[in-house]
């Protein structure tokens, strides 16, 4: 009686008991869960006659529209792989994931049928070009070939370990890697949200995630699971989310931090007033104390962080709120709120090891990697057996993160171990002295970074973005760090930026930053 853990079961089961909810909101059109799951159907249809079987990859290149979340149900439901790329690349980049994924067919929303087209030539193994909105010459047509299409199709045996996306990392510092996340992978990711993040038909989720990001955070399923209403968003910026959120009567929605700091800044007017009780889950990067506490204070919003990576599915870990946490103070609840937290009760074992695979003391100090095991964890790299076995080393995924484990059992990510900073022997995080220098009212967004140093080796360098209109000198800057921080931890020196270099999923890029610190000089 045994039934193959996989998020089509979502789906089976909200098309029986929420047909007539809405599902999906895209801009002026509104669909219900029974429209959705028809169209979805239709497409696996056409795919199936466009010569799509099992194990074959498609590849789609789009921002968060309807047609972009129907291909979640729509190619696996055929046993094909689901390949979701960043659409915020370049014509290069896109050229390698299609080939390196072997997709044969490539869906593109109609702002990126020009750079599809720049490369039709570096791609052999393409069969069709299909546009999902405003199709032209060269381009099938999603919509007529939707309106045209039986909903009858062959549903094929689907195992649970089955490959069921390809989803790229955002490769910062060599060739993005294809992380094979299988149907049971994803499964347990959801279940084990929503036992820590409970949702109900009652929620309008907001999509300010990108939905190729760790495949929404596998809310493209979590959402639809609950029978609760997807709400689209195309373009994330403040203003608008603030409008969406009235607009929709909206309740959740997931963030990285730099999205985070971004709301936090918006317009004042649109702050002061927007909808109190908006839930909201944050990963990517550890947020600062800071931020968590200014939007749970400012906006009334209810902020927590989980943590993971896409090779996990990707949650691992959740910063579980516990009773006793009610008695601490907001800023005291903000710092625990800050931790990377316990593991989800699906996810499996998260250890922090020395360099000899020693669990380190739970004292909030002692530095380790964080190493995993369990059942969020990726198939593999995806062509790159070398890679895999790399990270798989051991019997455990090795993250790369540097953490230090509490005494209540709490992890919190100090750096990734590529960026912790050894200043005259002793270790620095440069996330306790960004989270330090966030707490300066004229402080918008900073990176810190090791600079070499003649006798201590290496000193933390800060790169600072003030907020809009705010003054502030880089001697008053580390002076509000000395003051709050072991005084080796301060920065030795400030340079102002407008912006940080980012990925294209919000990640500061360090290893930028670093070229750049390397050409300055402190003694």
């Amino acid at each position: 009686m045994e039934t193959p853990l996989t998020p089509l079961e979502f789906a089976r089961r909200a098309r029986r008991l929420y047909a007539a909810r809405e599902a999906v909101v895209d801009g002026d059109l509104r669909l219900t869960y029974d429209q959705f799951f028809d169209r979805c159907d239709r497409w696996s249809s056409v795919l199936q006659k466009l010569g799509i079987r099992p194990g074959d990859r498609i590849a789609y290149i789009a921002p968060n529209t309807h047609a972009q979340l129907e291909s979640y149900y729509a190619v696996p439901q055929i046993g094909a792989v689901l390949v979701p790329i960043n659409y915020r690349l370049t014509a290069d980049d896109f050229a390698y994931l299609i080939n390196h994924s072997g997709a044969r067919i490539v869906c593109a929303h109609c702002e990126y049928l020009d750079v599809v087209d720049s490369i039709r030539s570096q791609l052999p193994n393409v069969e069709a070009c299909v546009s999902l909105e405003g199709a032209r010459n060269g381009w099938l047509d999603y919509e007529a070939m939707l309106a045209e299409a039986s909903k009858d199709f062959t549903r094929p045996a689907i195992g649970e370990n089955d490959l069921l996306t390809i989803n790229y990392t955002s490769g910062t510092t060599s060739r993005p890697k294809g992380v094979m996340i299988t149907h049971r992978n994803a499964y347990v990711n959801a279940v084990g949200t929503l036992i820590h993040h409970a949702m109900t038909p009652a929620d309008r989720y907001l999509w300010t995630l990108p939905m190729f990001h760790a495949n929404g955070w596998t809310f493209v399923w979590i959402v639809t699971a609950v029978g609760a209403s997807h709400i689209c968003l195309r373009k994330v910026e403040p203003v608008t989310v603030f409008e969406k959120i009235e607009q929709e009567a909206i309740s959740m929605f997931c963030a990285a931090p730099t999205v985070l700091i971004s709301i936090a800044n918006g317009p004042e007017e649109l702050r002061r007033k927007v909808r109190r009780g908006v839930r909201l889950l944050t990963a990517g990067a550890p947020p600062a104390a800071a931020t968590i506490e200014r939007i749970e204070s400012e906006l009334g919003w209810s902020v927590t962080q989980v943590y993971g990576l896409t090779e996990t599915s990707p949650f691992i870990t959740v910063c579980e709120p516990r009773p006793e946490h009610q008695r601490l103070s907001l800023e005291e609840q903000a710092a625990i709120k800050a931790r990377q937290g316990v593991e989800l009760v699906t996810s499996g074992e998260l250890r922090v090891v020395d360099e000899e695979g020693n669990e380190v003391l739970k004292d909030g100090k002692s530095l380790g990697e964080i190493v995993v095991q369990g059942n969020t964890v990726m198939l593999g790299y995806y062509r790159d057996p070398e890679a895999t076995a790399e990270v798989m080393r051991g019997g455990w995924f090795h993250t790369g993160d540097a953490a230090v484990v509490h005494p209540d059992g709490y992890a919190q990510i100090r750096d990734r171990l590529k960026d912790v900073i050894i200043s005259g022997g002793e270790n620095i995080s440069s996330v306790e002295v960004e989270g330090a220098l966030l707490r300066h009212p004229a402080v918008q967004e900073v990176a810190i970074v090791g600079l070499p140093h003649d006798l201590w080796g290496e000193v933390p360098h800060a790169f600072v973005v003030l907020k809009t209109g705010a003054a502030a000198s880089g001697e008053e800057l580390r002076q509000f760090a000395r003051a709050r921080l072991a005084h080796f931890k301060a920065p030795h020196g400030v340079t102002f930026l407008q912006e940080l270099p980012k990925t294209a999923t919000g990640k500061v890029q360090k290893y930028v930053l670093r070229a750049r610190a390397s050409k300055l000089t402190l003694s």
